[in-house]
């Protein structure tokens, strides 16, 4: 199993950090790793990626976990599971007002050796977005 996984302390409530994560409109004038954002993040609907890492490509997701403020999961792939992508992301609240921030992805199913070796390394975006998400969070 392929996978990529980021870590950040946030100086901002997790309320706030959540407004951001779940304003798919407002990513691109926060985060540099995407263009664009098409969806609404909610529990059970469908939002479409378009990353700089892989330009002219969508990737639609489908919100399939959401729990205000602590943790939203968003999943996509091939049918019947034959390949899964999924992303956690996952705020827990800190001492004095500060949050730490998680993203992971993973990747399974029966095809995943095959496509997971064609997936570039995604760990400098990764790394990129918990920044972002920082810097955004901590400006306002």
């Amino acid at each position: 199993m392929r996978s990529f996984s980021t870590r950040t302390t946030i100086h901002a409530p997790a309320e706030g950090v959540w407004r951001i994560l779940t304003d798919a409109p407002s990513y691109q004038s926060w985060n540099t790793t995407v263009t664009r954002v098409d969806g609404r993040i909610a529990l059970g609907e469908a939002v479409t990626m378009h990353v700089k890492v892989s330009p002219g490509r969508a990737f639609p997701v489908k919100v399939v976990a959401f729990d205000p403020p602590a943790r939203m999961v968003w999943r996509g792939g091939m049918p019947l599971g034959l390949f899964t992508g999924e992303r956690t992301n996952e705020l827990r609240a800190l001492e004095d007002g500060r949050v730490e921030f998680s993203m992971r992805e993973d990747y399974r199913g029966l095809m995943a050796p095959l496509i997971a070796g064609s997936i570039p390394d995604l760990q400098p975006a990764f790394d990129e977005f918990a920044a972002c998400l920082k810097a955004r969070a901590e400006a306002t």
